[in-house]
């Protein structure tokens, strides 16, 4: 069973930075693809930025150009590296990892993590 594990939350001013990791505790990370997804409050939970085994990455409209979705499979860690924060995205973020690749960069993912909160106050 592979448990992913948030950490890096926090509170920002707009324009700040933060950077979100996720780690998962398996012999064979790189071989899952992962993704951030977040859920505002009272909103659904969509997608933010997927990266498969491959280093192949997909990101969200909104935050293209601002966030850097990456991986270090030697230290079993993914990482959002968020900049130029806005309130619009304050949520619960979420880190999701699967054991193989998808045509749907963003379904299907079995293995959630917990969340970390990120708040950005204008």
């Amino acid at each position: 069973q592979v448990q992913p594990v948030e950490s890096g939350g926090g509170s920002v001013q707009t324009g700040g930075s933060l950077r979100l990791s996720c780690t998962a505790s398996t012999y064979a990370f790189s071989g899952y693809r992962m993704a951030w997804f977040r859920q505002a409050p009272g909103k659904e939970r969509k997608g933010v930025a997927s990266i498969d085994t491959d280093d192949y990455t997909t990101y969200a409209e909104s935050v293209k150009g601002r966030f850097t979705i990456s991986r270090d499979n030697a230290k079993n860690t993914l990482y959002l590296q968020m900049n130029s924060l806005k309130p619009e995205d304050t949520a619960m973020y979420y880190c999701a990892v699967e054991p193989w690749d998808s045509d749907y960069p963003f379904g299907g993912y079995n293995y959630w993590g917990q969340g970390t909160q990120v708040t950005v106050s204008s």
